[in-house]
């Protein structure tokens, strides 16, 4: 009766391992898309800034009167706040595509210590199933 309680143990930490499992490869999954999502996020913020500055450069070599207040066209005002602008506007979405990474970091970190605790247990019931087996035997051999 005992080897069978231990069977059926083993067996449902068995499950609960390969659940585990299954929960960091969906985590890893999730992590990958918040590493691509900044990615694009970030290529989304290099276009409006070339965007900017191409316009404002434009604007800079074509007005005269602004090549004589200004050495270069990053320094007109303007151009300084739209750059400002386009800052704050991808911050946020940094911002909370950081927050996301580091939340499903941290579920894999806590599914992986689990993942160690349920391997260990499962170690420990082996070895139990084993003993049991062996006294089992020698109990008929010796009986």
């Amino acid at each position: 009766m005992a080897i069978a309680n231990l069977h059926e143990t083993l067996l449902s930490y068995k499950l609960r391992r390969n659940q585990l499992n299954l929960e960091i490869t969906e985590y890893q999954a999730q992590k990958t898309l918040a590493s691509y999502s900044q990615g694009d996020v970030q290529s989304l913020k290099n276009a409006e800034t070339r965007s900017i500055r191409e316009y404002f450069k434009e604007m800079f070599d074509g007005d005269a009167s602004l090549q004589e207040l200004y050495t270069d066209y990053t320094e007109i005002p303007d151009f300084e706040e739209e750059m400002d602008k386009l800052t704050a506007k991808f911050q946020e979405q940094f911002d909370e595509l950081t927050a996301w990474e580091t939340a499903v970091d941290a579920q894999i970190t806590t599914a992986s210590a689990e993942l160690e605790e349920v391997n260990a247990y499962m170690e420990s019931l082996k070895s139990m199933l084993s003993s049991n087996i062996q006294e089992d035997f020698n109990y008929g051999l010796n009986g």
